[in-house]
């Protein structure tokens, strides 16, 4: 039986591509590992989304080569340079693009005799329902992917380009996903998609979320239920009210809103309009609602007008959880070839600045939690002795999380009550009750 290591960079979405390529490989009879060292094929699945992500894969790749490994390059990079990859690592034995991942089986079977190229010029993205995922990573929560791809174009953004425009999954192949990822002892089920409120409008010809979720939340044994990238326009009362009265679905928004000043706005191609009545109305439908959001900063003709008006609206909304992103100039994005470009030293300026301003809201709000008790994910055990578990006001891997000291027995995925007894300007310190 032939062995197969795979490693896996880049976004959520990324990693489910990554683990129906392991469920191909299961199902064709290869041995599958998550250790390179223990065989000489490696499948290096990779991100493009910004500079950082596309070295950090190169790094991988070089690594690989170095050892005289067979390697496979999957994903975005592939997608984005299949040529420029061969040309300057020619000891790898195959590009794959983004939507070609399913000839998995029929590349491995060539590898040793010829260099492969499966890359698709226009990428078109259908979700192969009749593979099983094989799981990299088994804990509290796991990642559904409900739609790929992209029909918007912003300015600052490769994703459209490389993953090809919008298709949504069926609701009824979401919901046999989810109920097999509780049967194997998943609590928490992420849906991620470039847009995860457009999900439905090319199956169903409306927006579907808010069906989607109430049929998710008839499912027993699932805990909870969360969904990540809201897109401005299609967060509508219909979802919000849905959000605040299902059980299992998590009082969580997360709404990348990249820029507060609408002239901003009109140049990365984003809606253009005053944010501030939408995260008003998100308040109002959905009580003690935990909303997270990202900006960017440094993009192409931002003056210090603009940037204080972004300061200004994060000073005003108070929002509970934030990320900046300094601009990335990436090539073949609408953005690449815009003047005015601000400087490195402006931007990193910036970043910090936005950030400060977004520790001091962070604090003030994680204070308010200090003598309440609430549900908590088990996440695992730490080095010092603690437990590290989640409130449902946050997402695995880019928020806080909950600190607790405990003689308790608990397992990755339980739920349970803790009492929050201090804080800091991202995490939580509790006990259990």
């Amino acid at each position: 039986m032939k062995k197969i290591a795979l490693v896996s960079h880049g976004c959520a979405k990324n990693l489910v591509d990554s683990e129906l390529m392991l469920g191909l490989l299961a199902q064709n009879g290869y041995e599958i590992t998550l250790n390179e060292d223990e065989t000489d094929t490696v499948i290096v699945n990779t991100c493009s989304f910004i500079c950082d992500a596309e070295r950090e894969s190169i790094r991988s790749i070089l690594e690989l080569v170095d050892k005289g490994k067979n390697v496979i390059v999957t994903g975005c990079l592939s997608q984005k340079h299949p040529q420029d990859l061969k040309k300057e690592i020619p000891e790898i034995k195959a590009v794959i693009g983004t939507t070609d991942f399913t000839k998995i089986i029929d590349v491995l079977k060539k590898i040793d005799n010829e260099y492969v190229c499966e890359v698709s010029e226009n990428p078109n993205y259908i979700y192969p329902e009749n593979v099983e995922r094989q799981q990299i990573t088994m804990g509290a929560s796991s990642y559904i992917k409900i739609a790929e791809g992209c029909n918007y174009r912003c300015g600052y953004c490769i994703i459209p380009y490389l993953r090809g425009n919008y298709h949504s999954r069926k609701i009824e192949n979401i919901v046999e996903e989810a109920k097999a990822l509780v049967k194997k002892g998943v609590t928490e089920i992420i849906l991620v998609a470039q847009d995860t409120t457009g999900y439905g409008i090319d199956v169903y010809k409306k927006p579907s979320l808010p069906k989607l979720l109430e049929e998710l939340n008839k499912i027993e044994g699932l805990g909870w239920i969360r969904f990540m990238y809201a897109y401005p326009t299609n967060l509508d009362d219909e979802l919000l009210e849905t959000i605040a009265k299902l059980d299992k679905v998590v009082k969580y928004v997360d709404i990348p809103l990249q820029h507060s000043h609408p002239e901003m706005l009109k140049m990365m191609n984003r809606p253009s309009f005053d944010y501030r009545p939408m995260i008003e109305n998100i308040r109002k439908h959905i009580p003690n609602v935990s909303i997270r959001t990202a900006f960017i900063v440094g993009y192409p003709g931002e003056t210090e007008e603009h940037f204080e008006h972004l300061c200004k609206f994060v000073e005003d909304m108070k929002f509970d959880r934030m990320g900046v992103f300094i601009y990335s100039r990436e090539k073949g994005t609408p953005s690449y070839k815009l003047p005015n470009r601000v400087s490195a030293k402006v931007a990193k300026q910036r970043y910090k600045k936005l950030m400060e301003i977004q520790q001091k809201i962070s604090i003030e709000r994680n204070k308010k939690f200090i003598g309440q008790t609430i549900p908590c994910i088990i996440e695992c055990s730490s080095d010092y002795g603690e437990v590290i578990a989640r409130t449902q006001f946050d997402a695995p891997e880019i928020d806080g999380v909950v600190n607790i000291r405990t003689d308790k027995m608990v397992i990755p995925g339980d739920i349970e009550m803790v009492k929050i007894t201090n804080a800091t300007e991202y995490d939580l310190i509790g006990e259990i009750v």
